[in-house]
């Protein structure tokens, strides 16, 4: 798969980062860049005039795109405050749309569409075109990225459009760069090339180079797609020269990513594996997910490729570890906001019934002033009465959309793990299945000249064979039958039953479990124990491992106990590391509780409780 987010900034941006360099070069080869950031960084601080702080954070802000995402989002974010506090709409339409660009980066969607379109609100109603034509061609980049290639054509002609009234040369190429990718998804690759092609000789014409570049890896992902990969290794290798003369680290990382799958195709894998490898280092290095989830889907395709199904696996869960976390971002964003929408709904409703009784109240009062001692005292009570029934209600259908979100989440997060323990049943395991068949074959027609040959041969069939357990096994783990056939207590013992005993000895306790549960909560209780068994075999050193779950009329309480090496509860990021952070989020998800307790030396144990309703 060639990668396509490489166009990322507008002409005009390119141009400013091209006259900064050039800049550096001349001056300070060595320490001006980070000077410079230390000398916005020191006008921020010291509190200078308004005009200055704010063009001072809009620059840092500018200068941590595609370096430092996170930094980039927190900057901006400060920047904000100022902003608004000063009402200048206009330098909160610049920071929304850097705020977007990076959280576009950062795989998180829905913020970026929520900056962008704020952005473009602001700028239109200001009459700012040349503001606004960069933010049209970043929202088209995100409807693109999520396959609405109407919606992306629409916001790239809008732009064009404001360009075009301009008469900006290098905008127009941008967007026909932008817009090409967009031909490619629907497969028109002819006028993907033409506006390519058009777009690198208006770059040509003005001088700019590192636009050329992106033309050049634009057509050379054509190439890839009708597999005629030496002219597209020939662009490549155009681009990234450029890419290196002007420093452009996260230009370069993404080229490495495109040779990468460009030498896959042509069948040299040792060098497509050199470049999908100094790709990761620097999207790792640059906080950029996507790009190290696309460059582990290649690497598993080379490894497969080779033969190598243990590197193949182990790159895929990788890559499936990335796209998790993107898409339980996303779709964790989704539901937020779906159940933001409906709070704010539920919450104007309630005032603007409060408001009305309180109205009542107010010309009751004025009309019973007598009275008011005593009617005031029960009115009062039953206002009270009302606002608890009200609270009650509102509390009743929170908990109710909180429970259709955790369905949600842990639906599709099961459906992705069955999704990807099919393809490992149906796809590797088949052809490692064949595999065996073809070397039985073999050894049935083959004439070994000695008993060392025929032994030799008869290990690659054990290995093959091992290779298929494994895949079985690892795909039943994924998607446990035991789970879908039968109870709790069932499944796990299954699952338990599987583990090499040589390794690490188990224990299961159980009560109550002899009658089926909801089958969210049987779901996060199994991949729960399926975590704790991992956590000790991976980290904890552990032989032991002992696991009880009893079922009361409370709910489920549990404890996981392992003789591990422990670790220190005071350091934090230990949680983190060794995945008991799963553990809590799958266990709130029920509402439920889970504690830790461990010490170095002493083991590990895990106590969880979650209610069960009627």
């Amino acid at each position: 798969m060639f990668y396509h987010e490489r166009r990322f900034a507008s002409l005009t941006d390119i141009m400013k980062r091209i006259v900064v360099f050039l800049f550096i070069v001349l001056s300070a080869p060595i320490c001006f860049a980070q000077s410079k950031t230390d000398s916005l960084k020191k006008i921020i601080a010291l509190k200078k005039p308004y005009e200055q702080q704010i063009d001072a954070s809009i620059k840092l802000v500018e200068s941590y795109q595609f370096k430092d995402f996170d930094s980039a989002i927190l900057t901006g974010e400060k920047a904000l405050k100022l902003a608004r506090k000063h009402t200048d709409s206009i330098a909160v339409a610049d920071l929304k749309r850097e705020i977007g660009v990076a959280n576009y980066f950062s795989g998180k969607y829905d913020l970026a569409a929520q900056n962008f379109q704020e952005s473009i609100a602001i700028l239109e109603k200001a009459n700012k075109p040349k503001k606004l034509a960069p933010v049209y061609n970043e929202l088209g980049k995100l409807y693109r990225k999520t396959k609405d290639l109407d919606k992306a054509l629409s916001n790239y002609d809008k732009a064009e459009s404001i360009y075009d009234n301009l008469k900006d040369t290098a905008g127009i190429a941008m967007i026909l760069n932008e817009s090409g990718v967009v031909f490619e998804y629907k497969n028109d690759y002819t006028e993907a090339i033409n506006r390519y092609t058009h777009s690198m000789k208006l770059a040509e014409k003005t001088g700019d180079s590192l636009s050329v570049s992106y033309s050049l890896s634009n057509i050379a992902g054509v190439y890839v797609i009708l597999k005629n990969y030496i002219p597209a290794i020939q662009n490549l290798q155009r681009a990234l020269a450029i890419r290196q003369a002007l420093k452009d680290s996260f230009a370069i990382a993404l080229t490495y990513s495109d040779l990468g799958a460009a030498y896959s195709g042509k069948g040299d894998y040792k060098k497509a594996i050199d470049y999908l490898v100094q790709s990761n280092k620097m999207a790792e290095r640059i906080k950029y997910p996507e790009l190290q989830s696309n460059n582990y889907n290649e690497l598993s395709t080379v490894a497969q490729k080779q033969g190598d199904y243990q590197k193949a696996y182990e790159f895929f869960t990788k890559r499936s570890v990335l796209r998790d976390s993107l898409f339980s971002i996303e779709k964790t964003k989704q539901i937020e906001k779906l159940n933001s929408q409906y709070q704010s709904a539920k919450k104007e409703q309630q005032i603007r019934e409060q408001q009305n009784k309180i109205r009542l109240q107010n010309f009751l009062f004025i009309g019973i002033a007598g009275l008011i001692l005593f009617s005031g005292l029960l009115i009062h009570s039953q206002y009270k009465r009302l606002k608890l029934k009200k609270e009650s209600q509102l509390q009743a259908a929170v908990m109710k959309q909180q429970q259709l979100a955790v369905k949600a989440v842990l639906k599709a997060e099961e459906n992705e793990r069955e999704r990807i323990a099919k393809e490992l049943h149906d796809g590797v395991g088949q052809m490692m299945s064949a595999a065996k068949m073809n070397l039985s074959a073999y050894e049935s027609a083959a004439n070994f000249s000695n008993e060392e040959e025929k032994e030799n041969f008869e290990k690659i069939i054990h290995l093959v064979d091992e290779s298929c357990r494994e895949v079985r096994t690892v795909s039943h783990i994924m998607m446990p039958n035991a789970l879908l056939k039968n109870n709790l207590d069932t499944a796990i013992r299954a699952f338990v039953n599987k583990l090499n005993t040589k390794i690490l000895q188990v224990a299961v306790y159980t009560e109550g479990l002899d009658e089926r549960l909801d089958s969210n909560v049987e779901t996060v209780l199994y991949r729960v124990v399926q975590e704790s068994v991992q956590n000790a075999i991976k980290h904890s050193g552990a032989t032991r491992l002992d696991i009880s779950l009893i079922r009361d009329k409370d709910g489920i309480s549990g404890t996981i106990e392992d003789n591990g090496k422990g670790f220190d509860m005071a350091h934090k990021n230990k949680i983190e590391g060794i995945g008991l952070k799963n553990i809590t989020t799958r266990i709130k998800f029920l509402n439920g509780s889970v504690d830790f307790d461990s010490k170095p030396g002493k083991g590990t144990l895990i106590a969880l409780h979650v209610p069960l309703h009627a």
